[in-house]
This record gives structure tokens, sequence and C-alpha cells, in this order.
């Protein structure tokens, strides 16, 4: 997979895509990043970039040509994901990781000012990406938090392939609760399930507890899901708990 980051701070990348799972996969070669300047393709001697918006109004706009130029100038004859960080874009979640992982060519582009030109949006891009309902004073750090979470998805990113299969979302489902050494810290104990070495009743156990989790912090996600029987049946164990929880035991 090839990345290349259109920005007017190409130094805010330089620590995060070369440390920990994102230096590591771009060492192995599972990953090339790109890291350009779209100032570079100015048309003025200045590298001016944005100018004011007609009709009036606060703030600056990002001109078209430069980015058009700096877009073609990587895409080349190819045809890759052109992607706007933009806070009116699509919400991003787990699945659109997932696709955009099975990409060969991603192209992320960061904005800065008030805004981008709306032919940007109309013809250059083909996605529009944003990570919340909140704005930022660019696109650099939607784009670090995008690029950290396709990566990862890489086949040899992780030391430990199964890590991705059973992240939060990945299932639909928050992922249920870790323990490692020791089995008794300050007086509490680890779930004697983990301890059994009984391989059944442990993915048992896990399932329930990812939707015991996944009730208690995002029961919409449960809403959206299919549910199996198995499910089903522990959910309704869940419930059961939960009523002589709050009735202290007592009918």
């Amino acid at each position: 997979m090839r990345i290349d980051i259109l920005t007017l701070f190409p130094e805010m990348f330089s620590g995060v895509l070369g440390s920990s799972i994102l230096g590591k996969a771009a060492e192995k070669g599972i990953v090339q990043f790109g890291l350009i300047n779209f100032r570079d393709f100015s048309e003025s001697k200045h590298g001016t970039v944005d100018d004011t918006p007609y009709g009036g109004g606060g703030g600056m706009v990002l001109k078209p040509e430069p980015l058009f130029r700096a877009v073609e100038a990587v895409a080349g004859q190819a045809k890759p994901r052109v992607i706007l960080m933009c806070p009116q874009g699509r919400r991003y979640d787990q699945r659109l990781a997932e696709e955009l992982a099975a990409e060969q060519h991603l192209v992320l582009i960061c904005g800065h000012y008030e805004g981008y030109d709306e032919r940007i949006r109309q013809h250059l891009v083909t996605d529009e990406i944003s990570i919340g309902d909140y704005v930022l004073t660019g696109g650099e750090l939607a784009a670090m938090v995008v690029i950290d979470s396709v990566v990862r998805l890489q086949p040899g990113a992780l030391g430990n392939e199964q890590s991705a299969l059973t992240d939060s979302f990945t299932t639909g489902l928050l992922e249920h609760p870790h323990y490692t050494r020791p089995a008794e810290f300050r007086g509490w104990q680890v779930p004697e399930v983990l301890l059994s070495g009984h391989h059944a009743n442990i993915e048992r156990w896990r399932l329930k507890e990812s939707l015991r989790r996944t009730l208690e912090r995002r029961p919409e996600l449960l809403a959206q899901m299919e549910l199996t029987q198995e499910m089903q049946q522990l959910l309704a164990e869940i419930e059961a708990e939960r009523r002589e929880e709050s009735t202290g035991g007592q009918d």
C-alpha cells in the first residue's frame, strides 16, 4: 500500500509515521508514505495556496490549482482514492477503515483555513471523511487517525495477526475485558474461567462479556446486529443477572 499525504505542515508527520506500528510497517515494506507540501504546486512565486472567498466572509479558502496539481502529480495514470479530511464528510468508523485498507493507493488531503474551493470537492476527491463532530485547526491530526487505523489492518503490520480480528467494532461488538499476570492484585482476582484452560468456556465468557460491555456502553450497536441464537441466549443471561443485581438477589 502507498499513502500520500498532501499537507502544508509535513513536519507534523515525521514522528508519527516513523514510530511504533507505522514505522515498523514502513521498514518492512508493507506501506510507503509520501509527504507532499502542496504549497510547492502553487502558481504564485510566494507559494500562495489560499485566497479570500467570493461573496465576502471571514477566513481564507484553499485554491483549487495547487491541490489539483499535487494530486495529479502523485496519482500519475492511476486512480487512487483521494480523501478530503473534512468535518462535513462521512463519519469514520471501523467498516470504512477496513474498506480503505483494501486499497493499494490512498491520497489524503489535509486542509486549513476556512475551507476548500468547492470544485475540489466536486471534481478532485473521491471521498470526504470526518473523524467526529468537531472542528480541528487542520486535517493533519485526522489524517493520522485514518492512517494508523488503516495500516494496522495490513497483513504483517501487527505482531499478532489475530489482534485486529477481535478489536472493538471489528465484530460489531465492543471487545471483551483482558487480564494478565498476576492472577491476584490487591485482592482483585482474574476471573476463574480464564485460568481454567477450557477453551470453549473461555470463548463463551469472552463473547458474553463483549455483549455485556456493548449493552452497557453502546447498546445501539446491538440494535444494528443480526444476533445468533447463542448471542440471544447470553443476552438473556445478562439481563437476568442485571435484574438479580438490581433486586439484591430477591424476587
